[in-house]
């Protein structure tokens, strides 16, 4: 049968009653494509009772139970894909007694299961050692993708990713998840808080799914949660594909994207959007609209999100696991294969460190704040503070006014109508842009730089370097508290404790990467830890703490205690002077 379509309507222009094949009998019905769709009506039963209850009622439907296994894909609209997607148990059991050896081999590493009413995992999720530390330092931006699927079972492959100071990707940890309810979800950021000691990011980018909005509203109070660029255009060329060959159009939704200085011309430029181009009853562009706030530029200047918002850094995360998730593999080898990758960005972080500290990028013009900016960012983000400060060669910039020590300016780039208002304190160097690039990349803009430059400023004021974006960013923050002196509760002598560890942890961790690169590195390190391990034995604060820990909690004694770095941050003096010994040995 063919058609034609005049004006909307659909015309029958060719019609051959005669089949070219023998009809189905009613028996056969079930083995025809079309008989394999379960719909809304048949599948709106309960799936909260067993699933062979589910199963025997289709089956009335579909003539019997054997025939509904024709419809299994279709069932997953419907029944809790735990049930129709359970991981055998031998994979089951094999997943965890991988964790548990990857436990014992890294103390640091974290895996947490979650289990249904009939006591069968269902939920995965598991990070290692180092990245505990790399979220200590990157952990103000997070990027979570559900849109992964491991083939054997369907399951969700969900990575956490941030971003480091060289503007590359890391890995905070992975999930397997078997469905995408508000429940598995919920679960999921909870146990990834949990294991980052409950340290919310700032932002957190995921795709569009209702699910997890919910359950980021529920764990993450204190986090603006984004919607991903790179996800919205792939959709948009799905949902739009007629208008993204027009370049015109294209230009329009770019403005909505990141170009509107504020929410009134947002709104103006969707209306002339949506008018010019006759979209008022697009559905896809009414959701989208109504999500505005989780996308749009102008209603998050003010959040952090280390620029991964654009469309260069999300296509970069988009493929950190595409290459590993699309494969056929059973869950080990790809827990596997999620190692191997992490290891290689730990290895290129490296590398972008080594390169940071021995290469320094030849400065196209001679300025101070530039030749500030070189000692103290790491290349690639001294690139971006390069890019901003050649700019200001195209802003002019004129005072408006003058309050005791604030000066007030507006600023404006040549071939553009944006004014940006800069706010400038002389006496304590305080600055703010209407632009707000620092406020959501941690780089001051051109248009603040310029006013640097009018008021004669060589160097970047100290509030304005991002630690995080700095070739320093990964050293630990030395905590001098006197517990005594203070009198702080147990609970705040734990939590200090920890500080001191996790710098302590931090800074083996560079060693010990650096060191395993040779046999003498490793020995050095080997002979320097036994030589601190002595000196620890030694010191009388740490050995007056663990008597009092065996005494109270049964701790074991000095000689059984392995973890050097544990019994370093028992005490202030010997955690500041073990790390004094590492950084000049390091040097």
């Amino acid at each position: 049968m063919r058609f034609t379509v005049s004006n909307g309507v659909w015309v029958i222009s060719h019609i051959n009653f005669e089949h070219n094949h023998e009809l189905a009998k009613p028996e056969e019905r079930q083995f025809l494509r079309s008989c394999r769709k379960i719909f809304e009506a048949s599948g709106g039963v309960d799936v909260g009772r067993r699933r062979t209850k589910p199963l025997s009622y289709l089956g009335n439907d579909f003539g019997g139970d054997r025939n509904v296994q024709f419809a299994k894909k279709d069932m997953g609209n419907y029944l809790p894909r735990e049930m129709g997607n359970m991981m055998e148990p031998g994979d089951v059991q094999g997943l965890l007694n991988y964790f548990r050896r990857k436990k014992c081999e890294d103390p640091s590493f974290f895996y947490a299961v979650q289990v249904n009413q009939l006591n069968q995992a269902t939920n995965f999720f598991w990070r290692d050692g180092r990245s505990k530390l790399d979220y200590d330092c990157f952990g103000d931006v997070v990027s979570f993708d559900a849109t992964f699927r491991l083939n054997k079972y369907n399951l969700i492959c969900a990575p956490f990713v941030g971003v480091n100071h060289h503007w590359k990707n890391m890995l905070f940890g992975c999930a397997f998840l078997l469905d995408e309810s508000t429940h598995s979800y919920v679960w999921l950021f909870e146990s990834f808080l949990e294991s980052m000691g409950n340290t919310q990011p700032k932002t957190i980018f995921t795709n569009e799914n209702e699910a997890m909005s919910k359950a980021i509203e529920t764990v993450f109070m204190k986090t603006r949660h984004r919607l991903s660029t790179g996800h919205i255009v792939k959709d948009a060329r799905r949902n739009l594909a007629n208008q993204f060959a027009n370049l015109e159009f294209m230009k329009y939704l770019n403005k909505c994207f990141y170009e509107c200085h504020d929410e009134t011309e947002f709104q103006v430029s969707w209306d002339d959007m949506i008018n010019k181009f006759s979209l008022g009853d697009h559905l896809w562009l009414k959701k989208l609209y109504s999500l505005r706030d989780k996308w749009c530029l102008v209603f998050n200047s003010d959040t952090f999100s280390a620029n991964i918002d654009s469309v260069q850094r999300s296509d970069s995360i988009d493929t950190v696991f595409h290459q590993v998730s699309t494969k056929r593999m059973d869950v080990i080898s790809f827990v596997q294969h999620f190692e191997e990758k992490t290891k290689e960005m730990h290895l290129d972080e490296l590398e972008d460190d080594h390169f940071c500290k021995h290469v320094v990028p030849r400065l196209q013009v001679w300025n101070g704040i530039l030749n500030h900016a070189v000692y103290v960012y790491t290349s690639k983000i001294f690139n971006f503070f390069e890019m901003e400060l050649l700019g200001c060669m195209g802003v002019r910039m004129k005072e408006v006014c003058k309050d005791g020590e604030v000066c007030i300016y507006e600023a404006i780039e040549e071939g553009q109508q944006k004014v940006c208002k800069i706010n400038y304190n002389l006496s304590t160097q305080d600055i703010s842009c209407s632009c707000k690039l620092f406020e959501r990349m941690g780089i001051l803009c051109r248009h603040a730089l310029k006013a640097f430059d009018f008021n004669n400023l060589t160097q970047i004021p100290v509030q304005y370097i991002l630690k995080r974006w700095t070739k320093e960013a990964k050293k630990g923050i030395v905590v001098r508290v006197s517990n005594e002196r203070h009198g702080l509760s147990s609970n705040t002598v734990k939590s200090v404790q920890s500080l001191r560890l996790s710098e302590l942890m931090h800074m083996g961790s560079n060693v010990y990467s650096i060191a395993s690169l040779s046999d003498s590195g490793t020995k050095i390190v080997k002979e320097k830890l036994a030589e601190a391990m002595e000196l620890l034995e030694k010191d009388e604060e740490i050995v007056n703490r663990l008597a009092h820990a065996k005494k109270v909690d049964s701790s074991p004694s000095l000689n059984a205690i392995s973890d050097i770095w544990t019994m370093a941050s028992l005490s202030q003096d010997s955690n500041n002077h073990g790390i004094d010994q590492f950084q000049s040995q390091q040097n």
